[in-house]
């Protein structure tokens, strides 16, 4: 079978292997001769469109690979694929417990691998631009109250009174739960943090510290770049974990020059010890709900909007590409405005025997 052919190649000719028997079809005539509605997956193909995603759309590593792990599962649905099959998958995959979200990331990457497709000529046709997942229920994301953000920061850590093992671990956490409460990052927007710009042969920061501690710059969703303030305290905390980590550095061979956090044995610090130090920190200080990192991000968003109810400027500190993805968090502060309402208004009580008229 022949599996791949050049780029501008029309989608029927590709389609032909030597012996003029089918091959992995990307556009299926006809008996007419007309566009027919299914295509087909080719391994060389989908190689290619990850390689564009990369080069052209700045898609992370991480983003790529689950772009590759979305097309293989497209791969093994049965050839060649049409609207009618991918709406009889959706409902199995419904029918099998497969969450809305789940099933509405697959078909966006199945999606725009067949615009790409139709873009460069090797398709006729793509079987995914009417078919949608099932709507999912719009869950509100978990926000801590003000109070209790402020009391998982700012309680006291271990300090130099502490094991040196201990004072290390303690400026290392508290200048990242205070960083992701100040600033509102992501996870991975924290790990990928540099002290300072870099810009060596074979390395290129993609987020850091900028000079003075007063902002970081961060490269999010989308390869987007933004520019950060960082708060008071965070910098404080910044500051006291930079000593530390400089007399680190030098007595710890092979520890990385470039990373912000490091982990114990010199290397960036991974998102898993993030979390599991988080948790653990949560559990330190009493909080009755189990904290994530981005928890920390929701409640900046929430605590921000509170204050100052400029929806617009959230958004650009979140580096959200769409305005409709930070509105979720008006729902919130409704939340909040409405448990306010119910214990303090005299006439608040929303339930109970309708008034007579």
């Amino acid at each position: 079978m022949k599996t791949g052919v050049s780029r501008g190649k029309s989608s029927a000719k590709a389609a032909r292997g030597t012996d003029g028997s089918e091959g992995a079809s990307l556009a299926v005539d006809g008996a007419d001769g007309s566009a027919g509605a299914s295509v087909s997956v080719d391994e060389v193909r989908v190689e290619a469109f990850l390689a564009w995603l990369g080069l052209e759309r700045g898609y992370s590593a991480r983003t790529l690979e689950a772009y590759r792990s979305d097309l293989a599962d497209l791969s093994g649905l049965a050839q060649p694929i049409d609207e009618w099959g991918l709406r009889r998958w959706v409902a199995r995959q419904s029918e099998s417990g497969y969450s809305p979200r789940s099933i509405a990331r697959r078909l966006s990457a199945w999606r725009g691998y067949f615009d790409w497709l139709l873009e460069n000529g090797q398709a006729q046709t793509n079987p995914v631009r009417r078919v949608r997942a099932p709507r999912a229920p719009r869950l509100l994301p978990r926000a801590l109250a003000p109070d209790q953000a402020v009391r998982l920061v700012a309680e006291p850590y271990a300090n130099a009174v502490e094991p040196e093992a201990d004072r290390f671990e303690a400026a290392r956490d508290r200048a990242m739960f205070e960083l992701l409460y100040s600033s509102g990052l992501r996870l991975s927007e924290l790990v990928s943090l540099d002290v300072r710009y870099f810009d060596p042969p074979g390395y290129r920061s993609v987020s850091w510290l900028m000079s003075g501690q007063a902002e970081l710059t961060v490269t999010g969703k989308g390869s987007r770049i933004r520019t950060l303030p960082v708060g008071g305290p965070a910098r404080a905390a910044l500051a006291e974990w930079l000593e530390v980590r400089t007399v680190f550095v030098q007595t710890c061979p092979g520890a990385d020059a470039h990373a912000l956090f490091l982990g114990r044995r010199g290397g960036r610090i991974a998102p898993r010890v993030v979390q599991a130090r988080l948790t653990l920190r949560a559990e330190q200080t009493g909080m009755a709900v189990p904290v994530h990192p981005h928890m920390l991000r929701h409640s900046f968003a929430s605590h921000l909007l509170q204050s100052s109810g400029d929806l617009r400027a959230v958004q650009e500190l979140l580096g959200h590409a769409s305005i409709a993805s930070t509105q979720i968090y008006t729902a919130l502060d409704f939340q909040r405005l409405a448990a306010v309402y119910d214990a303090a208004h005299p006439r608040a009580r929303r339930s109970g025997p309708n008034p007579k008229s």
